[in-house]
């Protein structure tokens, strides 16, 4: 497109002229040209369909583990038996479990329960795009959407019936419409910030975390506005109002729930700098020489975001994003079970980091050529983890556990599962009146006790995991099984064995 301005013709790029830069640009015609003519448009979408492919092929190779029976266990529950759980005790909220809920009335198969995780995920994508380029531009939206697009990490979990990618895709929204409210200083925007916060806490509690980071974000940046006039924090103020407002209910069983969760020790999970150090090498793609090349980027990220004034308060969210999530991570970490997937709302920050680097690139280097390249860099390095991810299993295999049983068990037989809540996953499969053996399911050295006592002469088969360690921490049980048992084999993490 060219544009006569006196003599001189000036030709506007077709990415520069087609584009959508605020919600007036998001009209039919407009989209229409933007996907015609932006080349900007075109990586994003082929990266959303990638994203779409990886998150939805073989999505129910791996076998159903525990957490996704447990997910299924809720989802059953009518809704306000759902709520009722939550306030009774259960350490996640309910919004996930409601949503799956009526997933079931599609059934109940591998593929049904991760659908709406594998959607979500891949529904993130182009929010990352967005979220990139509030803060540093096309390219960084770009680069942005393409780490997440092929991030190990986030893959995983957008095949995993629980609620992580799902808060991330709510919290992602609420992030953009954060760094809108910020520039635009419109009200509405604010309002919504609130909304999604709530949403992304109504699916998992440990994102309140990042939304007071959010909000602790705007105080700084704005705080020399607030002492000229105060009325000026009013739009902040309404933002944290409509997350109280929505999530109310929550927050006080919230309260109750915090103070239950940190009132022993924890008997799994990371502790100390193993939270930060086992984290960071998750996210950035489960290797080594990836944790080093993006941390380094990341840094670098930052450094041009603080260099750039106008783009300064961006490095402090940045900043604030990435290293107090860790801090109380690793103070929860002392009372509270810490797992690196706790952590998954910090993946819009550090992947937004990591992009930011490559704006350090001259402007006279086509910088839709430096995204292309980047792009088929991501995909390389990705090769190797999703070409594995694919073949072998990454979960225990309860499918395959259930076969094995069922061929080796005889009428009358006896079947311990331990612990007890390992039923969740290994009942998917297993059918004890169907194959006509008794079930038990077993945690403490007492209840073997009481099992060795009603068995007879029937044999028992012992179905293990590392978990009996966290249930049973007084080890009762294994030394138990140790002295009266023989180990007789293994499959994916899940032990048998039987009785003498």
């Amino acid at each position: 497109m060219k544009k006569s301005s006196g003599k001189k013709i000036i030709s506007i790029p077709a990415e520069e002229q087609y584009q959508i830069q605020s919600f007036k640009d998001i009209n039919f015609a407009n989209i229409k040209n933007v996907i015609r003519y932006n080349p900007y448009a075109w990586m994003l979408i082929a990266l959303t369909l990638i994203g779409i492919v990886l998150r939805f092929v073989n999505l129910g190779f791996n076998s159903i583990w525990l957490d996704e029976g447990a997910s299924l266990d809720f989802a059953q529950k009518s809704l306000s038996g759902i709520w009722e759980s939550t306030a009774g005790g259960e350490f996640n909220p309910p919004l996930f479990y409601w949503f799956e809920h009526f997933m079931l009335a599609f059934g109940s198969s591998e593929v049904i329960l991760r659908f709406l995780p594998a959607l979500f995920g891949a529904l993130t994508i182009p929010v990352f795009y967005f979220i990139g380029r509030e803060i540093s531009g096309r390219i960084c939206g770009i680069i942005t959407a393409g780490l997440i697009t092929f991030s190990s990490f986030h893959i995983f979990y957008s095949q995993d019936a629980r609620a992580y990618t799902t808060m991330l895709f709510f919290f992602s929204i609420a992030v953009l419409f954060y760094l809108i409210a910020l520039k635009s200083e419109g009200l509405k925007f604010w309002i919504l910030f609130g909304v999604f916060s709530s949403l992304a806490f109504w699916t998992h509690f440990y994102v309140f975390v990042g939304v007071g980071i959010l909000i602790l974000h705007a105080i700084i940046v704005k705080r020399k506005e607030f002492v000229k006039n105060i009325k000026s924090a009013v739009p902040i103020a309404i933002s944290l109002i409509s997350f109280i407002v929505v999530s109310l209910p929550l927050i006080i069983v919230t309260i109750g729930l915090f103070f239950v969760r940190t009132s022993g020790n924890p008997t799994w999970g990371l502790s100390g700098i193993d939270v930060f150090t086992n984290t960071l090498v998750l996210i950035s793609g489960s290797e080594i020489y990836l944790t080093v090349i993006f941390s380094i980027l990341a840094i670098a990220g930052i450094a041009y975001l603080f260099k750039n004034k106008d783009k300064r308060n961006y490095s402090y969210l940045l900043i604030l994003s990435l290293i107090l999530p860790f801090i109380v991570s690793i103070i929860l970490a002392f009372k509270m079970p810490m797992s690196p997937r706790y952590l998954i709302y910090i993946l819009p920050f550090f992947f937004t980091a990591i992009a930011s680097a490559f704006c350090f690139i001259p402007k006279e280097i086509d910088y839709k050529k430096v995204a292309v390249v980047v792009l088929v860099l991501l995909c390389l390095v990705s090769i190797p983890y999703l070409s594995s991810y694919y073949t072998s299993y990454s979960k225990e295999d309860w499918r395959g556990m259930s076969k094995i049983i069922s061929d080796e068990t005889n009428d009358g037989d006896y079947v311990a599962v331990m612990p007890s809540y390992m039923s969740l996953a290994f009942d998917y499969y297993y059918d004890n009146s169907t194959d006509r053996t008794i079930e038990k399911y077993i945690t403490t050295g007492a209840e073997l006790d009481e099992l060795e006592k009603e068995r007879g002469d029937a044999p028992v088969y012992y179905i293990v995991t590392g978990d009996i360690s966290a249930a049973n921490p007084n080890g009762d049980a294994l030394e138990w099984l140790n002295t009266n048992t023989n180990f007789i084999g293994q499959n994916t993490g899940i032990y048998v064995f039987m009785s003498k």
